[in-house]
């Protein structure tokens, strides 16, 4: 073992990767960017502002990527959820509307977990199926038009609002991250999920219904992608069509990065939260440097290719 592997060794690098890596471009942006606004307080918050949605979106993708499957429809989903929330609060109550949201991400999860599990279809192609699926059907739900969500309730709720001095879109993130780790971490159904993506045969042969699993993570990532969208719509005060189009590269980037293994068993919704941040603040600090959209996205490719390299590395050893 050579000096840079008992380094490596003795610091964890691959478990703390997304951690150190923060910490790199953080000190990175803050030197370049110090006389253009990067570390003030307006432009930090935003950063944490804009990554809410996307975090929450990571937590469902967690539990699914460490079961084994994937979800690459939870873009569509943001859309057809917000869209829905928006379109039924032209007539109902807020409760009434968030519900309607919730239960569509909800039950796009449950098909996606439906045909995965009891059909036996490969998740990637299923999703993949429903990710343009579900796009058609959030363009043609308003025939590309936005739809205001203006009502002060939900916006403040959802949206703009503080609650003792804190904006609700932190408090949603807060909660859904402490919810989502013990759930994860601490729960029995969260050490299924893990069993089930580490070895699915041995797992069923230990008693735990797999297949029940696999739909539970499906449901969850979709339910997570429908809360997604309502965060979206109480921010910007709107549904549109095109909301989480640009989620899927960052959200798996995120994931990945922050820990979780594409081939099942292994994952951290601590880590999925620092490479939500992480990416926000690229996606930031990219801006503020004045980089046009075709070389950020270049960016987050070659950040996804690495992590995933790591990803594969660490499980293949």
């Amino acid at each position: 073992m050579n000096s840079f592997q008992k380094i490596s060794q003795a610091l964890n690098l691959k478990s703390n990767i997304v951690y150190l890596g923060f910490l790199v471009i953080f000190s990175f942006f803050v030197i370049m960017l110090y006389d253009d606004g990067f570390l003030s307080t307006r432009n930090l918050s935003n950063i944490i502002l804009q990554t809410a949605p996307s975090t929450i979106m990571a937590i469902g993708l967690v539990f699914a990527l460490s079961a084994g499957e994937i979800d690459l429809s939870f873009g569509s989903i943001v859309a057809v959820s917000a869209l829905t929330t928006a379109v039924v609060m032209q007539d109902y109550p807020i409760f009434i509307a968030v519900t309607a949201g919730m239960m569509s991400g909800l039950a796009i999860g449950a098909l996606n977990g439906t045909l995965v599990a009891y059909l036996k279809l490969p998740s990637f192609l299923v999703t993949l199926a429903t990710m343009g699926l579900f796009a058609g059907v959030a363009r043609a739900m308003t025939n590309l038009r936005s739809i205001p969500a203006i009502d002060p309730s939900f916006t403040g709720i959802f949206g703009s609002g503080k609650l003792f001095g804190v904006p609700s879109l932190i408090i949603w993130t807060f909660v859904a991250v402490v919810v989502g780790h013990i759930v994860y971490r601490e729960s029995k159904f969260g050490a299924h999920v893990i069993a089930t993506g580490d070895n699915a045969r041995a797992a069923q042969v230990s008693g735990i219904r797999v297949n029940r699993i696999r739909l539970y993570v499906l449901s969850l990532s979709g339910a997570c992608a429908g809360l997604a969208g309502i965060l979206y719509t109480g921010r910007i005060q709107a549904a549109k069509y095109t909301l989480g189009e640009a989620d899927l590269m960052t959200v798996i980037a995120a994931v990945i990065v922050g820990g979780t293994a594409l081939n099942g068993g292994k994952g951290s919704i601590i880590g999925a939260l620092a490479g939500s941040l992480l990416m926000g603040m690229l996606n930031n600090g990219l801006i503020l440097m004045q980089y046009s959209v075709s070389q950020q996205m270049m960016v987050r490719g070659l950040i996804i290719l690495i992590a995933v390299a790591i990803s594969l590395r660490d499980t293949s050893r």
